[in-house]
């Protein structure tokens, strides 16, 4: 069975994530077959818009914990982008519809997010699942796809919102029910394909250009963040969800620690200090 299955069809590639026992979750190989399929639709003249969706009944869990802990149980630095995924890197100037079929919780979130349209099952839950895996929640997620500043602190807090919420909150184009997503995502697709191919292209560059961006200074405090606190706390929480029990948290190696949370404030000061 392969991780990632492809279809082409009239300028339409369909990129399915298939590990449903796995809920799509983003392991090594299917990360690998991923980043395969992206290079093929953007190498491939003739095709000109992608729908990425999943097999069962996640869209994409996130990272696998499991293979982490397995790993190096569970041990790792802030979340990095995948360097050599031309999706991530945004380097594919052609239109990627979501097509989000259940579940997308963590990365799986991240890469709806990437696409420029998204349409999904009224089955879709969504999760950004930072705040249970890391020293820092999410924080970017909100602020990059225009959301209120308390629906931002929400989503960073990884609560949990259902399609027709991230609907009215305009994260999705559209809300269907199961049996229609990917009918209706082959409709936008297909209207897309109308389009002159320097329109298409044109647009999908401009629009992303036109998206928000966290500022250096708060990447540089989100990167002191995601190192304060207990370090054990990250192979805590990734061991406690794979054996499925509550996590047991330490907090801080030093108690005192909490009173010296980096800020904004306290890093303009070390800077003027030098």
């Amino acid at each position: 069975m392969a991780f990632v299955e492809t279809e082409r069809e009239d300028g339409i590639m369909i990129i399915r994530l298939n590990r449903p026992e796995r809920m799509n979750a983003l392991g090594s190989e299917l990360r690998a077959a991923l980043e395969k399929a992206w290079e093929e639709f953007q190498e491939t003249d003739d095709l000109h818009v992608a729908i990425l969706t999943g097999t069962g009944r996640a869209f994409c869990a996130g990272g696998d914990l499991k293979e982490m802990v397995e790993q190096d149980g569970g041990e790792l630095g802030p979340p990095q982008s995948h360097m050599d995924d031309p999706y991530e890197q945004g380097r594919i100037h052609k239109p990627v519809i979501a097509a989000i079929n259940g579940f997308a919780f963590g990365g799986g979130f991240g890469l709806a997010e990437l696409a420029d349209l998204r349409i999904a099952s009224t089955l879709a839950t969504f999760e950004m699942s930072g705040a249970k895996r890391w020293l820092l929640g999410s924080y970017q997620h909100g602020f990059v796809n225009g959301l209120p500043h308390a629906i931002a602190t929400e989503l960073a807090f990884s609560f949990r919102f259902t399609a027709e919420r991230m609907y009215e909150l305009g994260f999705l184009n559209r809300v269907t029910e199961p049996d229609d997503l990917m009918p209706t995502a082959l409709e936008m697709a297909k209207h897309l394909l109308t389009l002159a191919p320097a329109a298409r292209v044109n647009t999908v560059v401009m629009m992303r250009e036109m998206r928000p961006h966290v500022s250096v200074e708060l990447e540089e405090l989100a990167a002191r963040l995601h190192r304060h606190g207990s370090h054990e706390d990250l192979k805590e929480s990734r061991r406690a969800f794979v054996e499925k029990r509550d996590p047991v948290f330490k907090g801080w190696n030093n108690p005192e620690d909490k009173f010296h949370t980096p800020t904004l404030e306290r890093m303009r000061q070390e800077r003027n200090a030098r």
